[in-house]
């Protein structure tokens, strides 16, 4: 085959493939939607059962930890170094 047909063919089965992920772009718009709607509904079914059956819940607060007193670094001694005994000398 010559370069030409296969790049018609391959042009036509992308626009092919272009449609149909168009066709399925609409679809899951359309499933969301009626998602929306539903859960809509029933979120505005749930507010009003809910309000009746809860009472309110007085929140008590919080006080915050007490503050500690800063403790005082102790400071460590360091010894002294010794210095090593030279190696230079070899009888």
């Amino acid at each position: 085959m010559s370069q030409k047909k296969l790049v018609k063919q391959l042009m036509k089965k992308l626009d092919k493939l272009e449609s149909d992920r168009d066709k399925l772009i609409d679809k899951l718009a359309n499933a969301l939607d009626k998602l929306d709607k539903k859960e809509a509904a029933k979120k505005s079914v749930a507010k009003k059962v809910a309000a009746k059956k809860i009472p309110v819940k007085k929140v008590v607060a919080k006080k915050p930890p007490a503050k500690k007193a800063p403790r005082k670094k102790v400071v460590t001694k360091k010894a002294p170094k010794v210095p090593a005994p030279s190696t230079d000398s070899v009888p």
